[in-house]
């Protein structure tokens, strides 16, 4: 009961360090109550609708762990529902590890991440693979319109929990449109400075 990536997140391995390090009374409060963050809100749906990239993590049949990048065109991350979300999954390397995992191990973690605003959410889930035969579905999550990347498969996952993670230590980045939205008022000040020092300078 209570907040469900708690549930899950802290076993009693992770529970014992709590209580070694002093934490554990402040995250049983956590733990109790009716649940919640396991069903996805305004604010998780356009935040995750905004990123145009995530990390995601999945386990072998081996036990380890493998976290892979996945990007595309803002938006390319669908909110199907309150409990799930889907994207197109692009040709890659064809290592297929993240595939391969998922066929024996549908668990997974995601990170999307928001850089300039120094925001991360993380989300657990459990992935179905889209065959061919899914068209309906596979048709909600296609870019083929706006992107060109080669689609192989679809992904969909079943929302287990969520949590918001604090800024501390999120060293803020942009991407290169990012920074030109930054930089274009001042870069428009400049140019405005400049016709009006080569009038003063005409007049002279």
């Amino acid at each position: 009961m209570g907040h469900k990536f708690a549930e899950l997140a802290f076993t009693d391995a992770v529970k014992s360090i709590q209580s070694d390090q002093g934490s554990r009374n402040s995250y049983a409060r956590m733990e109790v109550g009716d649940d919640y963050n396991n069903v996805l809100g305004p604010n998780e749906a356009q935040f995750i609708a905004a990123r145009d990239s995530f990390y995601m993590a999945t386990v072998s049949e081996t036990g380890w762990p493998y976290v892979q990048h996945r990007g595309g065109p803002i938006g390319f991350v669908k909110i199907l529902d309150d409990k799930t979300l889907g994207f197109a999954d692009f040709r890659g390397n064809r290592q297929y590890v993240s595939v391969g995992n998922l066929s024996q191990n549908d668990r997974v973690s995601l990170f999307f991440m928001d850089y300039p605003n120094r925001t991360r959410l993380k989300l657990l889930g459990r992935v179905h693979t889209l065959s061919p035969s899914d068209q309906h579905i596979l048709q909600k999550l296609s870019l083929e319109d706006r992107y060109q990347a080669r689609t192989e498969r679809g992904l969909l996952i079943s929302v287990e929990a969520f949590d918001w993670n604090c800024p501390q230590y999120i060293t803020p980045r942009f991407t290169s449109a990012e920074a030109d939205y930054e930089v274009s008022p001042l870069q428009t000040t400049i140019l405005e400075l400049k016709a009006k020092l080569r009038a003063k300078n005409a007049r002279n």
